[in-house]
């Protein structure tokens, strides 16, 4: 049992806390009512008011004040979370929300309930996604959404689910209604003006909703056809919340669960049933929003026209080199594989064309929406008739997203450690990639005529790497006798026990599996010799792992604040050594600051993807983490890279640092471990090291 401070102590620390010099807060009633707790009690609320006051201190000051009435409906491991959750929400959306998430403590306990108990969107994306992906039909996103629903080109699902007592069953409640949703944009149920033909109606909202109930009973029965085992897992969902048979007539069940049913049925259906009550709604059941659905199909219609008229007109004039072109036309072929019994395949003067597998995409997507190709589609565009770039997806370049507001559409979202805070700050961190434009190619030639006696060193060090040979003892087979394990065969024999057989050595040919990430520091402050010594180290280096044979990327990294963290694209692990590559790190200029975290967070992510026995994140930079953000600079800069670099190792990735900083050894140590770094005093020398380092690095 610790001991309790006093109030004057207590005092102390909250206007320390909350600055009061400046802030002219009272925390007289706040330090009266931590004084009356235990000791354990005390520590607890002060230290959290401390990491609370680091984001904000007006909640800081809020959560001080509120701290005894919290700790009467909540644990030590709910009030962390409450705190995070009201921190985060200040990060997103600013003071009042995370205040509202601080006042509403009560409401708080009761979403936590739902989230232990339920099944979170968040969480279940990752494998509700692939699995979508994974079905036939249209490619279709993933979107949290005020209820269940499609628009026939992405699915909504609610942010949490709790109808069933545990997250397993929440998440296969979601993988249920995720399959219904699909099944509308599979089997039809948008091949009509669903909106028009509900309005004509005595009563359009009643006969919405059922609609919606019949095409959950006709898209079950193409569930069970086409997906036996799901359509299993969806009845067993209905089951453990007891839910009744359907309740219709058995004849209208018998024509929706034929394989001749369509969303024609289920609206010739309605009529008769206006007059009941409507029965509940089935656990996994969507809704039907006729009037979302007809805007995003208009949409598509008029694009995926376009773009199957401008994909004919230019397979039109690819086959005229061999012969005039013809007439497109379509044809059905029967296919018991698929549900609706029949495949659609292109034809010219009713011969089979093979399209390219984009316009393969084109035509599946058509055929969802109409059964059928509309002949105007097969019509090839004339000259000029459609503006390409008013049709086709364009990734958003990032300097035009930029040019805009601070919106962040386009970029990777990357956490940021809060030391503070001493927990993350989620999403706070936008990295956007650019590619580096080509510099002068006199540079590289002036390179190798400088280190020319350099790079034959290297060259002939390099080749004896990937040369080397390694001598393997006590094998099965090998070209000659291995002494040792002989002599101790021998005694084996003499004693009566049994010989081994592995008495031979063999030479085997070391293989290197190595990936490297280059990082490049490209801030402000590498500007003149630096940056020269940097693109020269880059050019060697390079020259000696395409030499070596090891695979390697190379990025460059800058930022001004956290909005504008950036990444340079100089070479990817798919992208061979060559003459743009070249140009590219001839083309390496400084840029702003030294944000370094999300930099290593991304280029970590990209290293992770490359299957490879030694991952190596290597940094060339000439200082330590600093951004025009004044509070990045000093401890929270570096713990925050410090994390990253433990998220990399944590994944396999063995950081290392090569820099000219003279006041490293004061930092590095903390940030990479005291065996992970390298001082170059002589920027110089820098091209000279970098290289030997890199060998000495990969053969310790």
């Amino acid at each position: 049992m610790r001991a309790s401070l006093d109030y004057d102590e207590i005092e102390r620390r909250l206007d320390a806390y909350l600055e009061v010099e400046f802030s002219f807060r009272n925390t007289a009633p706040a330090a009266e009512a931590i004084a009356a707790m235990s000791g354990e009690a005390q520590r607890f609320v002060l230290d959290w008011v401390r990491r609370i006051a680091s984001t904000n201190i007006e909640m800081g000051y809020r959560f001080a004040n509120q701290a005894g009435r919290v700790l009467a409906v909540l644990d030590e491991h709910m009030i962390e979370a409450w705190a995070l959750h009201a921190m985060d929400c200040y990060d997103r959306e600013g003071l009042r929300p995370a205040l509202l998430v601080m006042d509403e403590v009560e409401q708080f306990v009761e979403q936590n309930r739902l989230r232990t108990s339920g099944a979170v969107l968040e969480e279940a994306s990752p494998v509700l996604l692939p699995f979508l992906r994974g079905l036939s039909g249209r490619r279709l996103a993933l979107e949290e959404g005020d209820a269940a629903w499609t628009d026939s080109e992405a699915i909504y699902l609610p942010a949490v689910i709790a109808v069933l007592p545990t997250p397993e069953e929440n998440f296969r409640l979601y993988k249920a209604m995720a399959a219904q949703l699909w099944a509308q944009t599979r089997f039809g149920t948008f091949r009509v003006d669903l909106e028009t033909r509900l309005a004509a109606s005595a009563d359009p909202a009643c006969a919405l909703q059922w609609l919606t109930l019949l095409e959950t009973v006709r898209l079950d029965a193409c569930i069970r056809r086409e997906l036996p085992g799901l359509y299993r897992e969806m009845q067993a969902l209905r089951g453990s919340l007891g839910e009744a048979d359907w309740p219709l007539p058995g004849k209208d069940v018998a024509a929706l669960e034929s394989p001749q049913a369509t969303v024609e049925t289920s609206l010739s259906l309605i009529p008769p049933l206006l007059g009941q009550p409507l029965p509940a709604s089935v656990c996994y059941q969507g809704e039907l929003r006729p009037t979302a659905v007809g805007e995003t199909m208009a949409r598509r219609m008029e694009r995926e026209k376009a773009l199957l008229r401008m994909a004919l007109a230019d397979l039109a004039d690819e086959l005229q080199k061999e012969a005039p072109p013809g007439h497109f036309g379509q044809r059905r072929i029967e296919d018991p594989t698929r549900p609706e019994g029949f495949r659609v395949e292109l034809t010219l003067d009713g011969k089979p064309v093979a399209p390219p597998e984009q316009v393969r995409a084109l035509v599946s997507s058509i055929l969802l929406d109409f059964g059928e190709i509309p002949e105007e589609y097969l019509v090839p565009a004339g000259p000029g008739e459609y503006d390409p770039s008013l049709y086709e997806a364009h990734a958003p370049d990032p300097d035009e997203v930029w040019a805009g507001a601070y919106h962040e559409e386009g970029a990777f979202l990357y956490k940021e450690w809060d030391c503070q805070r001493l927990h993350y700050r989620k999403n706070w961190c936008v990295l956007r990639e650019h590619e580096v434009k080509a510099g002068d190619p006199a540079f590289y030639g002036a390179t190798l005529r400088k280190h020319r006696g350099l790079i034959k060193s290297l060259r002939r060090t390099f080749e004896l790497l990937r040369g080397e040979d390694r001598l393997l003892k006590r094998q099965t087979f090998g070209e000659d006798v291995d002494i040792d394990a002989l002599v101790e065969a021998y005694a084996d024999v003499a004693s009566g026990r049994e010989m081994t057989d592995r008495l031979f050595t063999r030479m085997h040919k070391e293989e290197r599996n190595i990936a490297v990430m280059l990082m490049v520091d490209m801030s402000g402050s590498t500007k003149g010799w630096v940056n020269e010594a940097e693109r020269e180290s880059l050019i060697l280096l390079s020259e000696s792992l395409e030499r070596l044979g090891d695979r390697f990327a190379i990025y460059g990294f800058s930022g001004i604040t956290r909005k504008r963290c950036e990444a340079y694209r100089i070479k990817t692990f798919d992208e061979s050594y060559d003459e743009q590559v070249r140009q590219r790190i001839c083309g390496i200029q400084p840029k702003e600051y030294t944000r370094m975290g999300a930099a290593i967070r991304h280029l970590s992510a990209l290293l992770a993807e490359v299957e490879a026995r030694i991952r190596l994140l290597i940094t060339l930079s000439d200082g330590k983490p600093e951004d025009y953000d004044g509070y990045y600079r000093g401890e929270y800069g570096i713990e925050d890279t410090r994390q990253a670099l433990f998220e990399a190792r944590r994944d396999g990735i063995h950081p290392f640092c090569i820099t000219i900083d003279e006041e490293a050894r004061d930092y590095l140590p903390h940030m990479y471990g005291p065996a992970n770094f390298v001082v170059v005093k002589d920027v110089a020398r820098l091209p000279a090291l970098v290289s030997d380092i890199y060998r000495k690095i990969t053969t310790r």
